[in-house]
């Protein structure tokens, strides 16, 4: 049985004439009758009652009628998926807070392209949560985000460390706080504190580190990379992972640096998260195990 005996056959009930159905279906009418006649022979079933005034649909044909057009359906709905799934392999959705982005971020992007050099990366910047959500529904293929150690994961994502760190400060190279060794909190409030905004883990890091202690002065960033900006541009301090400082272009350029906090022995978390329900593209894949294999070789350059 072949998908095509069954168009035929829906065809010629549709049109209620092989004459029309063979001209729908660019055939030579004696081709689609026999094929069809094939199909009866199969089935044992007389499908078509075939008269001098056209061919119409058996009793028996009518009884199997539902049948043949789930399957026709069925047929469509794997093709429309299959083009789907083509077209989204086109794509690999990455969601991430842009921690990284330098060690790891753009490294894997650039050793992507060149494994799949048709394939879009789409990098879209968004807290934790959202790229959690995103992750479950779909939006996303992969999730970038950062945990403190000794949090719960989210128990229906595929979670994989890729680097350990800790929380350091960030600051201009001619900020009172750079004389110093490591800063701390007291000297951390003493100037403009730039804070990411809630929903990002540092922003309940630093938080955390304060014990409700207020600074200075402080702004609100959206993110690692904005905080990095305001901290070149001199508005203040920031308090960062320090994969997310150490190789920045801001910190090769000397327009940024960073010292560890006194007394903190935090360790921060970079993972790479995907959904554990659903398929995941080829593509992706790749992506994720770009990211494992790059993370490893940058730990091992860090020995």
């Amino acid at each position: 049985m072949r998908i095509e005996q069954l168009e035929y056959i829906e065809a010629v009930t549709r049109l209620g004439s092989l004459r029309r159905a063979a001209e729908e279906l660019h055939l030579s009418q004696p081709a689609l009758s026999e094929t069809v006649r094939n199909l009866e022979r199969e089935l044992g079933v007389t499908v078509l009652d075939r008269k001098r005034s056209g061919a119409t649909i058996s009793d028996a044909g009518r009884e199997l009628l539902p049948h043949i057009i789930g399957v026709l359906d069925a047929v469509d709905r794997l093709r429309r998926a299959a083009d789907e799934q083509h077209r989204t392999s086109r794509t690999v959705r990455l969601g991430t807070v842009f921690a990284a982005t330098v060690p790891l971020l753009v490294p894997a992007i650039r050793e992507f392209h060149a494994l799949h050099s048709a394939t879009e990366v789409e990098v879209i910047a968004a807290q934790q949560s959202v790229i959690h959500r995103s992750l479950l529904e779909g939006g996303v293929d992969l999730g970038l985000v950062n945990y403190l150690e000794g949090d719960d994961l989210a128990p229906d994502l595929h979670t994989t460390e890729l680097l350990r760190g800790r929380p350091v400060v960030c600051l201009r190279p001619d900020s009172p706080l750079a004389s110093l060794e490591s800063v701390g909190v007291d000297d951390l409030l003493s100037e403009p504190l730039i804070v990411m905004r809630s929903g990002y883990l540092m922003h309940r890091f630093t938080h955390r580190l304060l014990k409700g202690r207020v600074p200075s002065f402080s702004y609100s960033a959206d993110g690692a990379e904005m905080g990095k900006l305001m901290v070149a541009e001199g508005l203040g301090a920031t308090v960062l992972p320090d994969y997310s400082v150490i190789g920045d272009p801001l910190e090769r350029t000397g327009a940024i640096t960073c010292r560890p906090l006194k007394d903190d022995t935090t360790t921060v978390l970079l993972v790479v998260q995907r959904s554990r329900s659903g398929s995941v593209t080829r593509a992706a894949r790749d992506l994720h195990r770009i990211f494992v294999e790059r993370a490893e070789a940058h730990r091992t350059e860090d020995v």
